[in-house]
């Protein structure tokens, strides 16, 4: 027999009593049953019940352990008995009779629980995330990733694609956020960059004649800590292909991310097909370019229905500024004056001066509309508005007027606030869209001058021409996004593989051919030796395990993530360096200034 174990503790079944076994693995805890001992043991596997009595030679040693010792246990397999079955664990119909336990390895007092699960402060559990990845969930949202991860690559292989890997340390590359930098020893004063993503790789992968490639690709980037990203790192699946235009892309991944959740969903309905939902039209329904389309609410203009009249805020904004716009929520079930109340109390919250408000109710026989607004506006207005927002009694609506551009988001969020409040959204249930024609530069404000609003590496819609004559505000881009439940998992575009195009869309934001042949040299001259169009995109496979697991956030399906703060608290990184080697890098820490 091993030395260790002859199974596993989720391999024993019924058709294994009788049978002499040895286990291994760790104390989940410890029963005492009147005199029996019943331990429950655990491996990465699964659990099985050893039992002890006091006539076995194991007794003494059962008596001694505790939670989280490893132990190695000798028995018989027997049957338990009807009533002491436990359905919920595939071990559940037998148990093992100890004759011999051995201690491997004892535990010292736990800084925080394993059994049970219970809340826990994160730093504690990032400390100590040997034990915390003990817990059940976390270790099956790990094994789970594991089993995701194996079947996008499966998937990618049977749609063409190769995997290809591409180097860690990089030249520094502008791609929406700081370098991690590397110094260089032998290069003394000089320093690589961790890649933010592949990006210029995965082109010049095609520039080289290759097609269809992918990679799981670990990305670098030093941003400020938000809830939604991991700190420093983070995996993606990316892919670029040859020879394609957008909808190529779209047609072929779509399927693949499809057929991942469709596998993991646990019978949750997935998008059949993903729409295509252009920028401008997702920000007007929804208030995102990330919408939930779960919530059913889409939102809608109403602006010539508050034109000139009673409602004098909105009719004087409207008259005062040609590009005023008032935006509809409808509120389906929402129609009580204390739901309404509680809106604009919270609109107010989010530093907003209220959110007007409609409800409709049944009145002498008819439909009538309820609120200071619908009092203001009168009986015709209110009533044009709730036909045309397909309303009835017992709904609401509720309004944002202003630039458009100043307050869809507020508005978005509000949507999803009415959505959430009356359970209007489905949350068992995994719905896609693809954002496109997403605008390629963006006025920077902060700056006072133009800049890419998405990918600068994309191409522009109309080519050479609209950039030399069109207004750049209003160029789109073959650019796209794949978005799940309100979350981005995925962003791409058709490249720009033309250098005097790539020289011309970089000159509008002021930077010059000599810039870009300094900054992105490698990708500039592969194109000037025939390079294909090409487009792909990059999905972010720890937000994809997220979703699919259910997790709260992304360091639940991280085996080693940081905190918050990005910092490492189980290996104490980040840490100072020692002299010698900062000596060996030619490098010297600048001492911090003190606060007064």
């Amino acid at each position: 027999m091993h030395r260790y174990r002859s199974h596993n503790c989720a391999a024993l079944r019924k058709s294994d009593v009788g049978t002499n076994v040895r286990l291994s693995g760790w104390v989940h805890r410890v029963r005492d049953h009147g005199g029996l001992l019943f331990i429950d043991m655990r491996d990465h596997y699964g659990m099985t019940q050893i039992v002890a009595d006091p006539d076995s030679a194991a007794f003494k040693i059962a008596e001694t352990v505790r939670g989280e010792w490893v132990i190695c246990v000798d028995g018989e397999v027997k049957a338990r008995s009807d009533d002491t079955i436990n359905a919920a664990l595939p071990t559940g119909e037998v148990e093992i009779y100890a004759r011999n336990i051995e201690v491997l390895s004892a535990a010292k007092e736990l800084p925080l629980p394993v059994f049970g699960e219970p809340d826990y402060p994160e730093d504690v559990r990032l400390k100590y995330r040997f034990l915390d990845l003990r817990r059940e969930t976390l270790h099956r949202n790990i094994v789970r990733r594991t089993e995701i991860i194996a079947t996008v690559r499966k998937l990618m292989g049977g749609v063409g694609f190769t995997e290809f890997s591409t180097p860690i340390l990089t030249a520094s590359s502008p791609e929406g956020a700081r370098d991690f930098l590397v110094p260089s020893r032998i290069h003394n004063g000089m320093f690589y960059a961790l890649p933010q993503a592949p990006q210029q790789y995965k082109q010049l992968i095609m520039a080289s004649g290759f097609d269809r490639y992918f990679q799981i690709a670990p990305c670098f980037r030093d941003e400020d800590p938000r809830a939604d990203r991991l700190p420093g790192e983070f995996y993606q699946l990316d892919l670029e292909m040859s020879f394609v235009e957008q909808e190529d892309v779209l047609q072929t991944i779509e399927p693949v991310i499809g057929d991942v959740f469709r596998k993991f969903a646990e019978g949750k309905p997935v998008s059949e097909t993903f729409p295509r939902i252009a920028y401008a039209d997702a920000i007007r329904k929804y208030g995102s370019d990330k919408p939930d389309l779960r919530n059913p609410i889409e939102m809608e203009a109403v602006t010539e229905h508050f034109a000139g009249s009673g409602f004098k805020v909105f009719a004087g904004m409207i008259a005062n500024d040609p590009k005023v716009e008032v935006w509809a929520i409808p509120a389906k079930t929402g129609g009580s004056r204390a739901f309404c109340d509680r809106m604009n109390s919270w609109a107010q919250g989010q530093g907003q001066p209220g959110l007007g408000y409609i409800f409709w109710r049944e009145e002498d026989g008819g439909v009538a509309g309820a609120g200071p607004l619908a009092k203001n506006i009168g009986p015709e207005r209110t009533e044009a508005i709730r036909t045309q927002l397909g309303l009835a009694a017992g709904d609401a609506c509720f309004f944002v007027a202003g630039l458009p551009e100043k307050f869809s988001g507020f508005a978005g969020d509000a949507r999803t606030r009415v959505g959430t409040e009356l359970g209007l959204v489905d949350t068992d249930r995994f719905e896609f869209c693809w954002i496109v024609d997403f605008p390629f530069y963006e006025w920077n404000d902060d700056e006072d001058k133009l800049d890419f609003s998405h990918n600068p590496f994309s191409m522009p819609q109309g080519g050479m021409d609209v950039l030399e004559n069109g207004d750049p505000l209003a160029i789109k881009a073959y650019q796209y996004d794949l978005v799940c439940n309100g979350f981005e998992i995925a962003s791409g575009g058709i490249r720009n593989h033309i250098p005097e195009l790539m020289v011309k869309a970089f000159g509008l934001v002021g930077l010059d051919e000599t810039i870009v042949e300094e900054r992105f040299g490698g990708l500039y001259r592969a194109f000037q030796y025939g390079a294909p169009p090409h487009g792909g995109l990059g999905a972010g496979l720890d937000r994809i395990v997220m979703l699919l697991v259910g997790a709260k956030n992304l360091r639940e399906v991280t085996m080693f993530p940081m905190n918050q703060q990005a910092q490492d608290l189980l290996m104490g990184a980040p840490g100072y360096a020692e002299p010698a080697q900062l000596r060996d890098l030619g490098l010297r820490v600048l001492p911090t200034k003190k606060e007064e």
